[in-house]
């Protein structure tokens, strides 16, 4: 396909960055994204399949987009997800393909998703105690999840592993140092990402979120760190043990948003482009796609949405508004 202009949005930021869902369904039921029940599941149909995902992303890329993160629900419960996962890999121009997975099924497929083409990994832990685990994920799944870990690691060309823990007050306090010491005694880089408004059991409230600088002043005062310097449309702000190796970061969309230089948008696992992860709207994109829309259609569809794209969330202001869909549905 021959390269486009690049996307941009109409507030002048470039879009490079896609996070693709592959599936709303999920084998966790973690308090911050579901509730214990579950939700109702898409239908088979209503979900891209791996052509029409194939397709979407290639005209992504022709038109600028160079990171490709696969997420979900949880990606690895999708059957045969490493074939994806190397029709997409094989895409001309495309440089980075990672994922975000819960590790569940991680020591199943790590070799799979190294010969299909993977190339970075980020796994969620919330704790590293077992019972706190089970807490939090409601699923007793921890010593599952850490053998996953190792087996990815096993590979050196998927670099870097990164494991993220949702920071929520009276909860991540104690893990703080754990995570820490977890990150300074492996090659892992743990981050810490902010409780956001997408939970299903509409829970969240200001006072839930534990900000990043409360945990990092926690940990600098144990362990002192060293901030590096950020890259541009980076979400996390990473510190390096100035004794150690090893790295921490702090993604912390709630107390210190970095909208300004936004550089993502996402796909939907039926299809729907949002060009937030608090959009009020969506972009139906395989409504056209099925109907028979060229590459030349689809793009239209595709600038008029991200031309739209939002400022900012708007999570501190009067009159927010949360989305309809939570974490699981819109995609990591």
């Amino acid at each position: 396909m021959d390269v486009l202009d690049p996307l941009t949005d109409g507030h002048g930021r470039r879009i490079s960055d896609l996070r693709v869902s592959v599936t709303d369904r999920c084998n966790f039921r973690c308090q911050y994204c579901m509730p214990a029940d579950g939700l109702p599941w898409l239908d088979r149909e209503e979900v891209l399949r791996f052509e029409e995902i194939e397709r979407l992303v290639e005209l992504f890329v022709a038109l600028g987009v160079e990171d490709l993160r696969l997420t979900g629900g949880e990606p690895l419960v999708r059957r045969d997800f490493p074939r994806l996962v190397s029709m997409l890999a094989a895409i001309d121009g495309l440089e980075d393909l990672s994922l975000t997975t819960n590790g569940y099924l991680l020591e199943r497929d790590a070799m799979a998703l190294v010969d299909a083409g993977i190339g970075r990994i980020n796994v969620s832990i919330d704790s590293l105690q077992r019972d706190r685990f089970f807490q939090m994920t409601r699923r007793d799944a921890l010593p599952q999840v850490l053998r996953g870990i190792e087996a990815i690691a096993a590979f050196p060309q998927i670099h870097p592993i990164k494991v993220n823990a949702v920071a929520m007050r009276d909860f991540t306090e104690v893990e703080a140092l754990r995570f820490a010491e977890f990150a300074r005694s492996t090659k892992f880089q743990v981050r810490f990402i902010e409780f956001m408004p997408l939970d299903a059991d509409r829970s969240w409230r200001p006072d839930t979120v534990l900000a990043g600088e409360e945990l990092r002043a926690m940990i600098d005062a144990v362990h002192p760190l060293e901030e590096l310097p950020r890259k541009p449309s980076a979400t996390a702000r990473v510190f390096r043990f100035r004794d150690s190796e090893g790295e921490i970061g702090f993604i912390n969309p709630v107390s210190e948003p970095f909208c300004a230089d936004c550089n993502r948008v996402r796909l939907t696992a039926d299809g729907r482009l949002r060009t937030c992860l608090f959009s009020l709207h969506e972009t139906d994109l395989r409504g056209p796609l099925r109907a028979g829309a060229d590459d030349g259609e689809l793009e239209e569809i595709i600038r008029a949405a991200v031309w739209r794209k939002e400022l900012k969330h708007r999570i501190n202001e009067p009159g927010f508004r949360r989305p309809a869909r939570t974490m699981s549905a819109i995609g990591g």
